[in-house]
C-alpha cells in the first residue's frame, strides 16, 4: 500500500501523467499505415502500464498477500464489489484483450478511420489516445476507491 497518510491523489496524479506517455506513444503508432501494429502497441502498453498501477497503489497480487488477513479480505471484498476487473490481479494480454472489448467501438472505428488518408490517421490516433486513457482512468479510479477504504480501517495490531 502507498505510505500510510500518503496522498492518494497524488499517486493517481503520477499514474495519469504515466498513462498520457504511454497513450501519446501509442496514438503515435496509430498513425503509422500499418494493419494490426497500432493492437500489438495498445496491448503491450496495458500490459506494462496496469501492473505498474497496480504497483504504485501497493495492489499487485504479491502486495496484496503480503497484507494482515483481515485486510485482506477488505481488499478482496472491495475490488469484487466494484468490479474491478484489473485490480490485485496478474496482468495478462488475455486479460487486456477481455478490457479492450469494453472501449472495442472506438478501437474498430479507428482500424476504419486509417483507410482515410492523412484525416482518418488523426481520427486514428484520437481515438486510440482517448480509448487507452479510458481503460486506464477506470482502472485508476477502482485502484483508489480500494487504496481508500484501507486507509480507513484501523492500524493493524502488531504481535
Amino acid at each position: 500500500m502507498p505510505e500510510e497518510g500518503a496522498d492518494l491523489q497524488a499517486v493517481a496524479t503520477r499514474c495519469r501523467k504515466r498513462v498520457a506517455r504511454g497513450a501519446l506513444l501509442a496514438a503515435g503508432v496509430a498513425m503509422v499505415p500499418v494493419p494490426g501494429l497500432d493492437w500489438v502497441t495498445d496491448v503491450g502498453l496495458l500490459v506494462r502500464l496496469l501492473p505498474q498501477i497496480n504497483a504504485e497503489f501497493g495492489l499487485t497480487p504479491a502486495q496484496i498477500e503480503r497484507l494482515a488477513p483481515d485486510r485482506r479480505i477488505v481488499v478482496y471484498k472491495v475490488i469484487s464489489a466494484s468490479g474491478g476487473l484489473l485490480v490485485g490481479k496478474v496482468v495478462t494480454q488475455a486479460l487486456v484483450l477481455r478490457v479492450l472489448r469494453l472501449v472495442g467501438m472506438r478501437l474498430s472505428a479507428q482500424q476504419a478511420a486509417k483507410f482515410v488518408p492523412l484525416a482518418g490517421q488523426a481520427v486514428s490516433a484520437a481515438l486510440t489516445y482517448t480509448a487507452l486513457r479510458y481503460v486506464c482512468e477506470q482502472h485508476i479510479k477502482q485502484c483508489l476507491a480500494v487504496a481508500r477504504q484501507l486507509q480507513q480501517l484501523p492500524a493493524p495490531h502488531r504481535p
